[in-house]
């Protein structure tokens, strides 16, 4: 945990034009990867794999977890950059642990889209977060979480769940409120689990465990995609309550698939069936985004219990250094020598 990007000792590109590029991230020992703007998710996937091969390729390893399974707490150095000095100084002992997110961005064409989309998607952020649960461990020591990366980041300001917008306006406002009360520069200093982006024109979903399968990854991306466009075409009627969808995130962070989540009345219906609603949402729009095998591959992560249960499998077995070199391969080859576009 104490290697640093910039002691890589190659140059990241190597002269070879890529679909994105790599960044430095809060902690030195971590890497951004951030694909060009694609036009559906084989080709976000098909970047994805060419920048971790570039990582690869300068001797680096990566491995693709929530959360560092075994590395001790404060063993990672932050970034030197001013940002990144700026929200150690602002977090404290908040920001000692790394955790790794999978960001998804969707253009969207206009601010009234933008936010018709936000406020659809906050309602199936728990069932995303059973999905992406990818962090059981924490520190060397099986957390009992499915995601230890949702439980720490609790820690942070302005890392929850919005309230639902009545528009654009309202969101400007929003944005100025908190910036004043958080003395930060603008709404990129929102950690929450969804966000308007307008810098970039997307609705960006923040409440992913990063992945090492590029199936899984690539299910979770098609999905999202899916229920962005149905929720750009249906307005939320009654928009649920941060409050209940932040216990929705709990559930699904502490007990991945098992979860039950509950619903806008608060009544709790078992993970399998919320996703079965999701994805009766979602599958017509899969052929006209070009994603329909993508988004099959959603009941396969989930059959098999996603990252969470797939790494305490491997820990059960063969202990931690085994779930060390298993992550790592995974990383590295996708997980998945044959991922479609």
């Amino acid at each position: 945990m104490t290697a640093r990007i910039e002691e890589l000792g190659v140059e990241l590109s190597g002269g070879v034009e890529l679909s994105g590029a790599v960044e430095p991230e809060l902690h030195a020992c971590q890497v951004e990867l951030i694909s060009d703007v694609c036009e559906d998710v084989g080709e976000a996937i098909a970047a994805l794999r060419s920048l971790r091969r570039m990582v690869l390729a300068t001797g680096a390893g990566l491995l693709g977890s929530g959360t560092h399974p075994a590395a001790a707490e404060g063993d990672a150095a932050i970034t030197d950059k001013e940002r990144y000095e700026r929200i150690r100084f602002l977090l404290g002992d908040a920001a000692v642990t790394p955790v790794a997110g999978l960001h998804v961005h969707v253009g969207m064409p206009d601010a009234r889209t933008a936010i018709a989309t936000f406020n659809g998607l906050r309602e199936h952020l728990p069932l995303l977060q059973v999905l992406a649960a990818n962090s059981p461990f924490r520190h060397g020591r099986d957390t009992g979480l499915a995601s230890a990366r949702e439980v720490s980041l609790r820690a942070w300001p302005r890392s929850g769940v919005p309230r639902a917008l009545r528009d654009y306006e309202d969101f400007r406002g929003l944005a100025r409120l908190l910036t004043r009360a958080g003395g930060v520069e603008d709404y990129t200093w929102f950690w929450w689990k969804l966000r308007p982006h307008p810098r970039l024109g997307t609705v960006e979903v923040r409440a992913l465990d990063v992945q090492a399968s590029l199936r899984d990854t690539a299910a979770l991306v098609a999905l999202v995609h899916c229920l962005a466009r149905a929720a750009a075409q249906r307005r939320v009627q009654r928009p649920s309550p941060p409050e209940l969808i932040e216990e929705g995130l709990f559930r699904a962070a502490r007990f991945g698939v098992a979860a039950e989540l509950p619903d806008g009345e608060g009544k709790l219906h078992p993970a399998a069936a919320v996703l079965e609603a999701a994805l009766e949402a979602a599958e017509p729009h899969a052929a006209e985004l070009g994603c329909v095998e993508q988004l099959g591959w959603v009941g396969e992560l989930f059959a098999q219990g996603g990252g969470a249960r797939r790494q305490r499998r491997v820990h059960e077995i063969a202990g931690m250094d085994a779930l060390l070199r298993e992550l790592i391969a995974v990383t590295a080859d996708g997980g998945d020598a044959a991922i479609s576009r």
